[in-house]
């Protein structure tokens, strides 16, 4: 069953009661901003008539998905305590995006996944507030029911405060046997534990697939598992647990580092040099599964947007005809306006 939305969950910091705000001075979240974008570089160039990755560019109602982000962070964490990890390469877009919002950028001198820019601000953050909670935001992502997604996260964050020991994931409803996203196959559920409006939905994880073949997509529809959105809340600690004992060989490097303490930061690049490329859900996730919990929300409408047919199906959708979707489809051959094979396949076998 959905989640139910909160009474708070629309209103600004300065309007919540003494208590709510006294909680909500223990939220810290980040952004990851620092993807290369590659896979929807040939769309964002004909909109924005350059080579930003998709995360600085307006796909949807004129606001950047960074952008987007950002706000949709701030109704549920306050503005100081969000942390935007971020790419060098991509520093002329940044300036421009990121202006106002100097103090939080954590700059990266390369991406190499993840992994390592989740643990560099979640180190940061210890050093700031060992009792923080945690939400990791990717910066790219849609969701058509921005109130859903919102009352969703107020929920993550109420069982990361209660389970100090568990990361918390928002896993979304799917719709079809798509071959393209991650999937959390769901274990167990803890409907009968105290957790506010979130315990009807909230489960165990028993594993993750990711990009599965079309006939483990089906079996996955069918046996109500969920889509992995990427979005995690957790106390510092259960985040810091999770890295230790499942990528030593990134944290370690990162421990010695200079961390972020306020102020705008350029991770030293020697350090950065030492640390593989690291992908926090292949590499983390899927192998602490026992430290996870997961919301598994409808109605969220989310997608990835990791591909010009995907955003183009969100525009469907929501009936929106931006000035750019004309210019789109006239720039490109019809099998780039198309659905792809796997697109196609997922849709038939729905």
């Amino acid at each position: 069953m959905p989640v139910e939305q909160s009474a708070s969950a629309h209103l600004p910091p300065h309007a919540l009661p003494e208590t709510a705000a006294s909680s909500h001075s223990k939220r810290w979240g980040v952004i990851l901003a620092g993807g290369d974008g590659t896979r929807l570089q040939k769309l964002t160039r004909v909109i924005s008539g350059d080579h930003r990755p998709k995360q600085f560019c307006p796909l949807f109602g004129g606001l950047s998905l960074l952008d987007q982000t950002r706000h949709r962070a701030e109704r549920s964490i306050p503005r100081e305590q969000i942390l935007c990890a971020l790419t060098q390469s991509h520093r002329e877009f940044y300036n421009r995006e990121l202006d106002g919002f100097k103090k939080q950028r954590i700059v990266q001198p390369a991406n190499k996944g993840t992994a390592p820019p989740i643990l560099f601000s979640i180190l940061s953050i210890e050093l700031m507030d060992e009792d923080a909670l945690v939400a990791i935001l990717p910066s790219d992502h849609h969701y058509a029911d921005e109130a859903c997604f919102q009352a969703a996260l107020e929920s993550a964050f109420a069982v990361a405060e209660q389970h100090h020991e568990s990361v918390v994931l928002l896993g979304a409803q799917p719709d079809r046997p798509e071959v393209e996203y991650g999937w959390i196959e769901l274990g167990p559920s803890l409907s009968n534990s105290n957790h506010g409006n979130a315990a009807n939905d909230l489960l165990r994880v028993a594993g993750f697939h990711e990009k599965p073949s079309i006939e483990v997509a089906r079996l996955l529809l069918g046996q109500r598992s969920a889509w992995n959105t990427f979005v995690m809340v957790g106390h510092v600690s259960a985040f810091f647990t999770m890295a230790a004992q499942a990528i030593p060989e990134v944290l370690d490097p990162l421990l010695s580092t200079q961390l972020w303490t306020g102020s705008e930061i350029h991770i030293d690049d020697p350090t950065y040099h030492q640390i593989p490329c690291c992908d926090f859900s292949r590499q983390v996730l899927s192998i602490e599964i026992e430290k996870l919990l997961v919301l598994h929300v409808n109605n969220l409408g989310w997608s990835d947007l990791g591909s010009p047919n995907r955003v183009v199906a969100v525009l469907k959708t929501s009936r929106s005809q931006p000035d750019w979707l004309r210019k789109w489809r006239q720039a490109e051959p019809p099998s780039l306006c198309h659905p792809s094979e796997s697109e196609v396949r997922s849709r038939l076998e729905a």
